[in-house]
């Protein structure tokens, strides 16, 4: 049973920071509310006890203080949809101070505030003790669900926990299954553990290859930075993606991965485009001999049945960055194999950890989402968590 589900919140202000950092249209609607709905249980289970909840956020990156485009204040209405007629949504027009304590005050149990943007104060990012301190000030309990902004250092994610004792600061529901589910696939992994690995650039999943070199079976390498490392042994990768300062590094990692038993997978064949556009020509090639002219956008025909019998055949899954340009429908088919080989493989038994922007959308747009075991709402923290790196947003929850 976990330490939020067993607390009773009845009588007590919780102060709950969550991820409420939502896109919106230019008409202030939102266009995509996953990180709303994902708070939705803790705040609840909150409200249900007796409690009243203080929610704080932050949203977008406002560079010159209090300015309307990224107010809170547009949420309000969604936030109060979400939670129904039974619990009325307040909004402090600041968070903290005056505005935010006697809003604060005047809470009764089953009331919900949300304070405004985090972030209309340079205190917030610089993880500022005396801010943290005031935000302290407005709850009895501190409750961090928001996983998706557990990598930064900010007050409100890390230095806040120093005003709490143990047994009054706590992860929400959404932040232990998030913490369960990457513990579960870094500390505690079936084997065969396949990573697959995916995007643009092999810069940025440098750190992620090199730790899952140390716990995966298997690494299949997808996407654009696949070619750097055909590149890399000497190949004809046309005019695909490639990093050339990268190619030692890529030579590294392969015998690395050689010397610990590692299989890594990279793609036999690619779709390949005469140009990046959704009407480029495209014909299916040998990753290794691209013509000049031509770029690798996708995995090819070999390919997605190489990798799909390899997550087939995997007990534990992680999933992090397409195999291809699958916003256009050309170059769409290699994301859309793995993401049905990771639903089969789940299935039958697999545990499936889905994280970074690009898959999770990729599992959401070709409606796999409610068959894998878990999709993280957290990029770059579920990004740095796999690299091995403590977050401060755990750690000081722990400490």
């Amino acid at each position: 049973m976990s330490k939020f589900s067993q607390f009773n919140f009845g009588g007590k202000k919780a102060l709950v920071r969550v991820d409420f950092n939502v896109p919106l249209n230019e008409k202030f609607v939102i266009t995509d509310d996953t990180r709303m709905t994902a708070a939705i249980p803790t705040i609840k289970k909150i409200l249900q006890d007796g409690g009243s909840v203080i929610l704080m956020s932050h949203f977008g990156r406002p560079k010159d203080g209090p300015t309307n485009k990224y107010s809170l204040i547009h949420l309000v209405s969604h936030l109060q949809k979400l939670l129904g007629d039974n619990n009325e949504v307040f909004f402090a027009n600041d968070c903290i101070g005056e505005p935010a304590q006697h809003a604060a005050s005047l809470l009764e149990p089953g009331d919900v505030l949300l304070l405004e943007n985090l972030r209309f104060h340079p205190e917030e990012e610089k993880g500022d003790m005396n801010f943290a301190e005031k935000l302290s000030k407005l709850g009895d309990v501190y409750v961090n669900d928001a996983f998706g902004t557990a990598h930064r250092a900010h007050a409100s994610t890390a230095i806040i926990a120093d005003f709490y004792d143990a047994d009054r600061k706590m992860f929400g529901l959404l932040m232990e299954s998030e913490v369960a589910s990457a513990e579960r696939v870094l500390l505690k992994s079936e084997k065969p553990f396949t990573a697959i690995i995916g995007g643009a650039k092999v810069s940025d999943k440098i750190l992620i290859i090199e730790n899952l070199l140390e716990k995966a079976t298997d690494i299949i390498i997808g996407g654009g930075m696949a070619y750097t490392f055909w590149k890399a042994q000497g190949k004809l990768i046309g005019n695909s993606l490639c990093e050339e300062d990268r190619l030692p590094l890529a030579l590294e990692l392969l015998e690395k991965a050689k010397s610990k038993g590692v299989n890594i997978h990279l793609p036999i064949d690619s779709t390949i485009a005469d140009k990046f556009a959704a009407d480029a020509s495209t014909q299916n090639c040998d990753s290794s001999k691209i013509p000049d002219g031509w770029m690798g956008l996708d995995i090819g025909i070999q390919a997605r049945k190489d990798f799909g019998e390899v997550v087939l055949r995997s007990k534990t899954i992680l999933w992090n960055g397409p195999m291809g340009v699958f916003e256009m429908e050309k170059f769409q088919a290699g994301t859309k194999t793995i993401a049905e080989a990771v639903a089969e493989a789940t299935k039958h038994g697999a545990f499936s950890l889905v994280g970074g922007g690009d898959s999770v959308s990729a599992v959401n747009q070709f409606g796999f989402n409610d068959q894998v075991s878990y999709v993280s709402t957290g990029g770059g923290a579920m990004l740095e968590f796999f690299e091995g790196k403590v977050l401060p947003g755990i750690s000081a929850i722990h400490s």
